[in-house]
């Protein structure tokens, strides 16, 4: 069949999966490697972050009490069952975001500068809240509050390496 576009232009996805000889789309496009010119740390940087992600999002998927009043010792006594649906929520959702920051850390390289900052901007808010806005009445911080803290200074380091370009990589 016609695998033309508007104006008789042949569809970039289309090419590629011809290119392959199978006529389908694969799921994880080609690479942009190739085209990344910041610092490899900072790649590596990303997969470690998404890797501690899916660490923190399995414990607040998988256990008993999502991890809220075991590790964070939020009091559980009013309202467990929310807390603990709403943690492992949460979790899923980290599981999938640390899934995204391992594959671009690994194989789209040049997303890295634009992970590195949206990680930041989303540990900024929660720092924020967590500190300032909503913070924990009785003073007691759960490990989240100081660790949203020190992955924003991080995410900022590893972003100025991402955008470095030159030949010490």
């Amino acid at each position: 069949g016609d695998r033309s576009g508007a104006g008789g232009r042949r569809d970039p996805d289309r090419l590629a999966a011809d290119r392959r000889g199978d006529g389908a789309m694969s799921l994880l496009p080609p690479s942009t490697n190739s085209g990344y010119a910041g610092s490899r740390l900072a790649a590596y940087g990303l997969m470690f972050l998404g890797a501690m992600t899916i660490v923190v999002g399995l414990i607040h998927f998988a256990l008993p009490d999502g991890g809220i009043g075991v590790i964070a010792g939020v009091d559980l006594s009013v309202g467990r069952e929310t807390i603990v649906s709403m943690a492992a929520w949460m979790g899923a959702l980290q599981i999938a975001h640390g899934l995204a920051l391992l594959i671009v850390g690994w194989r789209y390289r040049t997303l890295v500068p634009l992970l590195l900052l949206l990680t930041a901007l989303e540990r900024g808010l929660m720092a924020l809240d967590g500190w300032l806005l909503n913070g924990p009445q009785a003073g007691h911080h759960p490990p989240e509050h100081y660790g949203s803290v020190a992955i924003v200074i991080l995410c900022l380091a590893l972003l100025g390496l991402s955008l470095r370009t030159g030949t010490s990589k």
